[in-house]
């Protein structure tokens, strides 16, 4: 699986950004897909997950810092996860990563053999 995240950017406090993490090699339905962060001197930290459940549903978990602001959504026609991130503030500030497991979602860095490169997002006060 090759994961490429994109969308990262400046924006204001306040203000809002769209990640997205495209995927190749595997149809994502078969994945947990997970958007990670980290900021200079500090440990990678979870943000999000996107996997489909055993019944066909879907699961969605997110980070208490950024419930109720982000939202993780997936396009399977273009095998792609999307995080909406809207009333962003300086906190949020980091190179965020996606990540994919096959079907559960973790949220430790170290249960995840995929990785995109990171974009870089800065929110300024």
């Amino acid at each position: 699986v090759q994961l490429q995240a994109f969308g990262g950017g400046l924006v204001q406090a306040g203000g809002s950004l769209r990640l997205a993490c495209a995927a190749s090699g595997a149809n994502l339905i078969s994945y947990a897909i997970t958007w990670f962060r980290q900021a200079p001197g500090k440990e990678r930290e979870f943000v999000s997950a996107f996997s489909w459940t055993v019944s066909g549903h879907h699961s969605l978990e997110y980070a208490d810092s950024v419930k109720d602001r982000f939202t993780i959504s997936r396009d399977g026609a273009k095998n792609t996860v999307y995080l909406q991130m809207n009333s962003m503030i300086p906190e949020d500030t980091a190179a965020y990563y996606c990540a994919a497991r096959p079907y559960s979602i973790s949220r430790r860095p170290g249960d995840y053999k995929y990785w995109g490169q990171g974009t870089q997002v800065t929110v300024s006060s």
